[in-house]
């Protein structure tokens, strides 16, 4: 609803009866964190002849002299609320939001209609918006200074708190600044401030990004497994840092020189004069690293034997034997009437039928057939001696 009013912009004028209007406002201008609850207030003094028939606050004028009751504007319906005592006058704003921040007047209407006035200046209300500002670069082992910054200033020196990825991380008590000493990566995150009182409403998060050099260099090989003569295999160089690395630098070591670059080293066809460790150097512009050095070979493989090359004879005679236990069996009677026979005056013996071979050769042990002892020859020549393992890279 729309009221015509005179503007008293100054803050006494003279009255009929000898007395005054006055009003003070209790700050020209107050700052109030979004969300939050605020009151406005003042103090007033009128003629005696005038009685006062309603009090009100609105905003800026519409145009020309209209305004609007705060009670009756869509926009602070049910969040505004008068309060008058002893011509002490206040009025308290629920939910604060950025939409609210504009000048608020202190209004009076009394029986003459010709002394209804809005008293200027007003108060001012700002809407404080928190934010957190990172000064410079962070290189790790420096030390980093983060500013939770305000629109406006709040009327009462407030408590800061921190928050690190949303969890409290610490409190500024005479100061809106947070001071890390000697920063590492651990210090990376997502850190944000909040007003004492008014934790449920932080400021947007900031990353503190920590620069560092690379660590933690080391190189991964694949295949991981096997490396035969012929294959392919990749070394790759691995580290911490930020920013990455952008430079990888490998060397070989006993060699003087560099042999690559690049993250990844290939070997397209592995074989031996590939062979030995290799380690890399990675780089950013804050530094760089050097892994540990990492052995690549050969893991040859074992050739499993080959029975066709055991000699015919020594296979024969292990045949022999076997079947002649198993077609002479001598019984305990019979055991002892052999122990007990002679011949030409002799004790015959009854495993006469088996002969020991020379220990130095390369037949079995026993052998039961004499012309059988004449094919296994004592000899030390390499080339007669068939290999049963071979590294297939030879």
């Amino acid at each position: 609803m729309f009221r015509h009013f005179s503007l008293i912009s100054l803050l006494m004028i003279p009255g009929v009866c000898g007395r005054a209007w006055s009003v003070e406002y209790s700050v020209p201008m107050e700052c109030a964190m979004k969300g939050s609850t605020i009151y406005l207030s003042g103090s007033f003094k009128y003629p005696n002849n005038l009685t006062v028939t309603e009090t009100f606050w609105t905003i800026t004028p519409y145009g020309g002299k209209k305004y609007t009751n705060l009670s009756d504007d869509p926009h602070y319906k049910g969040r505004v609320e008068y309060f008058l005592q002893n011509q002490h006058f206040s009025l308290r704003l629920r939910d604060v939001s950025y939409m609210d921040e504009t000048i608020y007047y202190f209004g009076i209407m009394t029986n003459d209609v010709n002394q209804n006035h809005l008293f200027y200046p007003g108060i001012k209300l700002n809407v404080n918006v928190l934010s957190v500002e990172i000064s410079g670069e962070v290189i790790e082992g420096n030390q980093a200074n983060l500013f939770c910054k305000t629109t406006c200033n709040l009327r009462y020196n407030p408590k800061i708190a921190w928050y690190k990825n949303s969890i409290f991380f610490s409190e500024s008590f005479s100061t809106n600044e947070l001071l890390l000493q000697s920063v590492s990566s651990d210090d990376t995150g997502k850190y944000s401030c909040a007003v004492t009182k008014y934790e449920h409403l932080p400021s947007p998060a900031v990353t503190l990004n920590v620069r560092y050099p690379p660590k933690k260099t080391s190189v991964s090989i694949h295949p991981s497994t096997q490396i035969v003569k012929g294959s392919s295999v990749t070394l790759t160089c691995i580290c911490d840092s930020n920013p990455p690395a952008w430079i990888y630098t490998w060397f070989k070591e006993n060699e003087n020189t560099a042999i690559g670059s690049g993250q990844s080293f290939s070997i397209s066809s592995f074989n031996f004069s590939h062979s030995g460790r290799f380690y890399c150097f990675a780089q950013n512009k804050y530094g760089f690293q050097r892994s540990a050095a990492v052995t690549v070979t050969f893991k040859a493989k074992r050739r499993a034997l080959n029975l066709g090359v055991i000699p015919a004879a020594v296979m024969l005679s292990v045949v022999l034997i076997v079947l002649f236990k198993k077609g002479k069996q001598v019984y305990p009677s019979e055991e002892q009437n052999n122990r007990g026979s002679q011949h030409n005056g002799e004790i015959e013996s009854p495993e006469r039928d088996y002969l020991t071979l020379d220990p130095t050769s390369r037949c079995a042990d026993y052998d039961t057939l004499h012309n059988m002892k004449t094919s296994c020859s004592n000899t030390n020549d390499p080339e007669d001696q068939d290999p049963t393992y071979y590294n297939i890279d030879n």
